[in-house]
């Protein structure tokens, strides 16, 4: 069965890294490609690196230009996904890759972003339990976001098995600079990133968290509460993620283990390390495999969870067609099975 699939904000990194993953996906057609500012433009002048799509014109993101396509990919800044996706048919496949349908609730987006909450939808994280079943029957989705992908990956077997105690959930990750988005800003110019490293965002403001708060309070069925500070790495994509939680008493190290060893044992994409190996970015780029290592700090009574991976990939657009194939009825790795490069 072929589908024809249609991606707006084509020229920018997240809708790029959609049309790189279904470029190679061997039931896709890709049809309208579509963006705003950039309409009109040739889109290898934009992707150079999209070689079999390189002469496609990118036409204006309208619900007109979206229409008639079996998958609708949503790659867009937050706030402008919910007024397109209303217009669209509702047997069509809307897959949001930006923010406006991730939260359930309408004040954390007020809060958040400011603005209308445009609603929930089932949440494109296939790892997390009970996922899967929902985003079967699914016609919208919501990809997560980057940062939240690795850290729920990073902690919900915890709290789904009851090991960690809700409060005191301290988050540190490194991204990479295409996290940030394509739009120039002076401070993401080469001479301003190469060689350092900075935080931003930090004092619980950054509109990750309550995403994050969200996938664990869900996983452990009580209010969980995160402290989340985000750093920019010198290097384009990826993301690094230190994930701590204080262990309910007696729970030892092995039993933690056990605990995110049985939760990935069958995931093709995530994987728990062997004790002493732990992630690395450049492991994961370009690819929809997320890395974890843990370990217990005895003398504190923390969990350490270290994950890595790839921004745009696991943490966006692998996440996005990854659900498309469950939604549709594909095989979940239809178009991902890739290993990574090195070195």
């Amino acid at each position: 069965m072929t589908i024809s699939v249609a991606v707006s904000g084509a020229s920018g990194y997240a809708g790029g890294e959609v049309l790189r993953l279904l470029a190679r996906h061997p039931e896709v057609q890709i049809g309208a490609i579509t963006a705003h500012s950039n309409a009109g433009a040739r889109l290898g002048s934009l992707q150079p690196h999209l070689f079999a799509l390189a002469d496609r014109e990118l036409v204006d993101t309208t619900p007109e230009n979206l229409a008639g396509h079996d998958v609708v990919f949503l790659a867009l800044p937050h706030g402008a996904s919910g007024a397109i996706a209303a217009e669209l048919p509702g047997d069509v496949l809307v897959i949001d890759a930006g923010a406006d349908h991730r939260l359930a609730s309408s004040e954390a987006w007020e809060e958040f972003y400011g603005g209308d909450h445009a609603g929930t939808w089932p949440y494109g994280l296939p790892e997390l339990p009970g996922a899967r079943a929902e985003l079967a029957t699914a016609r919208r989705i919501a990809v997560p976001g980057c940062y939240p992908t690795s850290a729920q990956l990073a902690l919900v077997p915890g709290f789904a098995a009851g090991v960690l105690e809700p409060d005191d959930v301290v988050i540190v990750a490194a991204s990479g600079t295409s996290g940030a988005g394509k739009s120039l800003k002076p401070h993401l110019l080469g001479s301003e990133v190469m060689g350092g490293m900075s935080p931003y965002g930090v004092g619980g403001v950054h509109r990750h968290t309550p995403e994050m708060e969200q996938g664990f309070s869900r996983a452990a069925g009580a209010p969980v509460t995160v402290s989340f500070t985000p750093t920019l790495a010198p290097m384009s994509r990826g993301i690094l993620t230190t994930a701590t939680a204080r262990v309910k008493p007696g729970v030892t190290a092995e039993q933690l283990r056990a605990v995110w060893e049985d939760a990935y044992a069958d995931e093709a994409f995530v994987h728990v390390l062997p004790e002493g190996q732990w992630p690395q970015t450049k492991a994961v780029l370009g690819t929809n495999h997320a890395a974890l290592q843990l370990a217990l700090d005895p003398r504190t009574g923390r969990l350490i969870v270290v994950a890595a991976i790839d921004n745009l990939t696991k943490g966006t657009a692998g996440g996005a067609v990854q659900s498309m194939n469950i939604a549709l009825g594909f095989d979940e790795m239809t178009g991902l099975s890739f290993e990574g490069t090195a070195p």
